[in-house]
């Protein structure tokens, strides 16, 4: 067997064991949406650690737990801390995560994160509605022995981001009045930030927001058959754009400033998702 499709198969044992849950969306909260859990009807909870061969977040702020609930009416499971590539794992253990939540049951993946800025207009505090991605900058999880069990050899990625998805956040952000910009997403490997050339090479291959995660994970789950939707928190501006060094603690401090928005934004998308599936 795929010690890959193996690995993922005795997480989904081990979860099998702890949780009895099936949810319909799988939400990764990204920075300043670590403690939207708190705001949820949680039902279960595990601890990565708990899960056999599970990769565990080393980030700070991302506190290692899937999250099992309902926001509204909505089964819902949070993953509250990602894994990212930077931390030295390889990229199929990233992605395990997505691919188990799939398994759990789920069929809309939700993507948030923090990003900086590229697009000329936007600003910090800014939420971004992700349309498309560039992932070439990072290896893609699908390398390697293609798991069948999962998908296809040679999946398309025309409609990463799901069209009707993207629609339903868009009317859902204009009734809660909350500004919504639009671009697309680029994942650089990280963990140093990007230099001023390599945003500008960003900018000119059609990038208006940079980051460290979520396009890998958009393309397991694009693989998986799952719909996918994403949004960027503008937590500052890209290097070369900003006039100061870029800090974590300066992210940070945006993501949180803008959670309680964002938080309504992600709760009243996820009910209006769910009854388009229905």
């Amino acid at each position: 067997m795929n010690p890959v499709y193996e690995k993922l198969l005795k997480c989904f044992e081990s979860y099998q064991k702890k949780i009895d849950f099936k949810p319909e969306v799988a939400l990764i909260l990204g920075s300043g949406l670590g403690d939207y859990a708190d705001d949820i009807k949680v039902v279960d909870t595990l601890d990565y650690h708990d899960i056999e061969g599970f990769p565990v977040s080393t980030v700070p702020g991302h506190k290692g737990r899937f999250i099992f609930g309902y926001v509204g009416d909505v089964p819902v499971v949070c993953m509250q801390g990602r894994v990212h590539y930077y931390e030295g794992y390889e990229m199929s253990d990233v992605v395990l995560p997505t691919r188990l939540m799939k398994m759990m049951g789920a069929k809309v993946l939700f993507l948030t994160n923090a990003a900086g800025g590229i697009k000329q207009g936007f600003q910090a505090g800014d939420f971004m509605l992700i349309t498309g991605q560039i992932s070439s900058f990072v290896p893609s999880p699908l390398r390697g022995a293609n798991i069948d069990e999962l998908g296809t050899r040679f999946p398309d990625m025309s409609h990463i981001y799901d069209e009707d998805l993207q629609t339903i956040v868009k009317k859902t952000a204009l009734n809660l009045n909350i500004p919504l910009k639009e671009g697309v997403y680029v994942q650089f490997s990280g963990p140093a930030y990007e230099s001023p050339e390599e945003i500008t090479m960003a900018r000119m291959i059609g990038a208006d927001a940079a980051g460290m995660s979520t396009a890998c994970e958009a393309v397991a789950a694009n693989h998986m058959g799952m719909k996918i939707v994403g949004i960027s928190c503008i937590s500052n501006m890209a290097s070369g754009i900003s006039p100061v060094p870029l800090t974590h603690t300066e992210i940070q401090e945006t993501a949180d400033r803008v959670a309680p928005m964002f938080k309504q934004l992600v709760t009243e998308a996820i009910k209006n998702i769910s009854k388009s599936l229905a």
